[in-house]
């Protein structure tokens, strides 16, 4: 059983996704601690300007703030309401975008509900996104597999915790830190993901095209052929 490994991200990149697919199951790890100025709160979109930043805004009550107790900042009517002004950056970035009528009504809504948990935000989020992309791998959390650890040994025991002989890793971070040969003593496979970002057409086409946008930027573009368009961007599963 192959399992992937990934904070909870806002409306992740493409990147995310191509991980999710490939798995057996997916842990979203969400009892570490929440990363500043990460993708845990914010996504890229584009804009006739060229990408920017859609945030969502979060409670800073103490630098030791895990992801699963992270906050959301209360909406406010008017200018400060920062659910409308995202819905709306939304619209404003991909209303000529072929497929945005279709398929933006979910994540507008979901975007339009109260709540408190930015967690349980991204990961309803993130499971519209895999719905609209036909990925059936089963999500968990870190938060209810009681591991302890850090870095690769936390990873590791999120492989034993879920009985894995698998574990595909990102090409980012855990390059520097997955100890690889703890993995084997264990009996745990380690696949590297080897992503390469697709190609497509994007609006607005007047900028150039930009990778690494949220995974929206694929949708609203090409409607049902982006799970074709994500599996051609990366080698299969291992």
């Amino acid at each position: 059983m192959i399992v992937a490994a990934h904070q909870p991200n806002f409306l992740p990149w493409l990147g995310f996704f191509d991980k999710l697919r490939r798995a057996d199951v997916f842990v979203i790890v969400d009892h570490v601690q929440f990363e500043r100025q990460n993708y845990q709160n914010r996504a890229l979109i584009k804009t006739d300007d060229g990408p920017r930043w859609l945030t969502v805004p979060v409670e800073q009550r103490s630098r030791e703030e895990t992801i699963l107790d992270k906050r959301l900042c209360a909406g406010q009517e008017g200018r400060n309401d920062w659910r409308r002004r995202a819905r709306r950056a939304l619209e404003q970035s991909y209303a000529r975008a072929p497929h945005f009528r279709l398929l933006a009504g979910p994540f507008l809504e979901t975007l339009a509900q109260p709540g408190e948990s930015l967690v349980e935000l991204n990961v309803r989020l993130i499971r519209l996104v895999m719905d609209a992309l036909g990925i059936k791998t089963r999500l968990l959390r870190s938060s209810a597999l009681g591991v302890t650890g850090a870095k690769s040994e936390m990873v590791l025991n999120l492989c034993r915790a879920v009985g894995a002989d698998a574990y595909l890793a990102g090409e980012g971070g855990s390059r520097g830190y997955l100890d690889e040969a703890a993995f084997a003593r264990a009996g745990v496979r380690v696949a590297w993901q080897g992503f390469s970002h697709p190609t497509y057409p994007q609006e607005p086409s007047r900028a150039p095209f930009a990778p690494g946008l949220s995974a929206l930027d694929l949708l609203f573009n090409c409607g049902p052929e982006s799970a074709r368009i994500l599996e051609a961007g990366g080698p299969a599963a291992p």
